[in-house]
């Protein structure tokens, strides 16, 4: 039987800790037989995990002869993992074991060194700073989950079951990876990555810059054809000035703001009304809704229909 060790470390996230417990026990084989074994292991005898404490029956040791050794989240990312907790996951390492992480969990992971050099996820809204604080690790804010083999990144919340579901089929087959994605009320593959739940809003601008108007005024005029050509001479300046301002207050270009503020729009229109996809194309300044679906698609990772079963 393949024995699942779960790390609850200080303020474990209790969805996170929850996930794998619930997936992993009632995974069944095709002879009725359990998949998994479970062992909760924590560092000390009680664990803070917010609404509650938590009293785990193994502590570190339990992470020994592991097949596989999960990390949840944590809620204060600023909080390094312990010496003993960094041994214990890189001796692991080093024996073999598989070793993810779930949402946050990827920090604590990260302090390891375990991920230097590799491609790692964690939620969408902590992505950045693990890219700052880790610069080591190739950080994609967009993806559910990365497989490296041994060491496996999850996004957050939910995607810890994406996770499991496909830690599960990598172990013992589709079939029953199947099975358990259907105990979970869960489909064994989601459409597309995070990238689908990021608030894609606008680069932030310093108060009182020079681009305050324009870009006030771009966001009242989503829906005009508006080449570079238009917005500079709306503003006055050569389209080369436009662009060195636009990326010294904002970081981007004028119509790559343009095409963000465009779906952030769209995304709202597909949440709120029952207008067509071509409609709110249109509405937003797409020439065509090739050229939307496009696009949209790009930024979010997933077709405005798709996006609005999700999310209407």
């Amino acid at each position: 039987m393949h024995t699942v060790a779960i790390l609850a470390l200080d303020q474990v996230i209790p969805f996170d800790l929850s996930t794998p417990i619930e997936v992993f026990t009632r995974t069944r084989l095709p002879d009725g037989r359990p998949g998994y074994q479970i062992r909760v292991c924590a560092e000390r005898p009680e664990i803070d995990a917010g609404a509650f404490s938590l009293r785990a029956p193994w502590g570190l040791e339990g992470l020994k002869g592991a097949d596989t050794i999960i990390v949840p989240g944590t809620a204060d990312l600023a909080v390094p993992p312990t010496s003993a907790v960094v041994d214990a996951l890189r001796a692991a390492a080093r024996n073999g074991t598989r070793i993810a992480s779930i949402c946050s969990g990827t920090f604590p992971l990260a302090a390891t060194g375990l991920l230097d050099g590799l491609r790692a996820t964690t939620h969408w809204a902590a992505a950045d700073l693990l890219a700052t604080a880790y610069p080591r690790i190739q950080v994609d804010p967009d993806v559910l989950y990365v497989d490296n083999g041994q060491i496996l990144t999850s996004a957050g919340a939910a995607a810890g079951l994406d996770l499991c579901l496909h830690m599960i089929r990598a172990d013992y087959g589709s079939a029953v990876a199947a099975d358990a994605a259907r105990l979970s009320v869960m489909p064994l593959e989601r459409e597309g990555g995070q990238a689908q739940f990021i608030v894609h809003g606008y680069p932030p601008t310093p108060r009182g810059g020079s681009l305050e108007p324009l870009l006030a005024w771009l966001q009242d005029n989503l829906a005009t054809d508006l080449t570079l050509a238009d917005i500079a001479a709306h503003t006055g300046t050569s389209t080369r000035t436009l662009i060195r301002r636009f990326r010294e207050q904002t970081g981007t270009t004028p119509l790559q703001w343009l095409h963000r503020a465009r779906v952030r729009q769209a995304q709202h229109l597909l949440e709120s009304t029952h207008h067509t996809v071509e409609r709110i194309g249109a509405q937003v300044g797409f020439g065509s809704a090739t050229a939307f679906r496009d696009r949209f698609k790009k930024t979010t990772g997933v077709s405005p229909h798709s996006y609005r079963r999700a999310f209407s």
